[in-house]
């Protein structure tokens, strides 16, 4: 993960100098930069969940249709996706692209908040010299609020764990936004359908992971993935607001 782990360390660096030597402030322009760069794949996934949700009565219809022959129910569906614009790897596009990601910010924040003098030493030979004002800056100042933003979270910092629950509960809250409604949500007895129960365990299960991965690593992470999960909840908002009031003044 080098080939952008070393480049984030020094976004890193440049950003802390500009900052005022902050090391959240840099943590939240980065996110911010990636989050930027990241802009037309997570509109192209929020716009895509938005259409999934619009056409689930059409779904529906589909399902009763043809609920003898699931070869005609599958080609229906996809014609459905394809005249409504309905990408069906909008949604795991974005989360490849950010595994690297999260990985390199790993490494980079150890190496912007080394732990011992041979760390230091290792990353000063990768330090971009014609970034202004970046030299000897490492180690980065690495507490906020009391917690060693290169540590991970540990019982002698219990508010640290604050952190991971905060990357669960706003990751959760990404997934419900994201996560179009099933067609089929409950049977003649109003009993949930399989698929239903599924995609609730699925927008559950993906922020408990998240919390237990960032529980593994620097708390400076869970800032970036907290940070992360609020833009794009604003995102998503904004996106729904901008697209209703396109709607109404076609």
């Amino acid at each position: 993960m080098a080939f952008l782990a070393y480049p984030f360390a020094n976004i890193l660096l440049l950003l802390y100098n500009l900052l005022g030597q902050s090391t959240v402030g840099a943590i939240a322009a980065l996110t911010l930069v990636i989050n930027l760069l990241m802009l037309p794949l997570t509109l192209k996934q929020q716009r895509s969940a938005r259409r999934m949700q619009e056409i689930q009565p059409e779904l529906e219809k589909i399902k009763k249709k043809y609920a003898k022959d699931k070869e005609k129910q599958a080609q229906a569906t996809m014609k459905l996706y394809q005249d409504k614009n309905v990408s069906l790897t909008a949604g795991c596009l974005p989360l490849l692209i950010q595994l690297p990601i999260w990985f390199s910010l790993i490494v980079a924040i150890k190496a912007c908040i080394p732990s011992t003098p041979l760390d230091v030493f290792q990353f000063s030979q990768h330090i971009y010299r014609f970034l202004p004002g970046v030299v000897g800056l490492v180690p980065l100042q690495n507490t906020f609020l009391g917690m060693d933003l290169g540590m991970k979270p540990s019982p002698a910092q219990w508010w640290s764990y604050t952190l991971p629950v905060l990357v669960f509960a706003t990751s959760w809250l990404q997934q419900k936004l994201l996560t179009p409604p099933t067609s089929d949500s409950a049977n003649a007895s109003g009993q949930e359908s399989m698929a239903a129960q599924q995609m609730k365990t699925m927008q559950t299960m993906m922020p408990l992971l998240m919390m237990f991965f960032t529980l593994q690593y620097p708390v400076g992470l869970s800032i970036y993935f907290v940070l992360s999960s609020v833009i794009r909840i604003a995102q998503y908002y904004i996106v729904q607001l901008r697209d209703i009031r396109a709607e109404g003044s076609a």
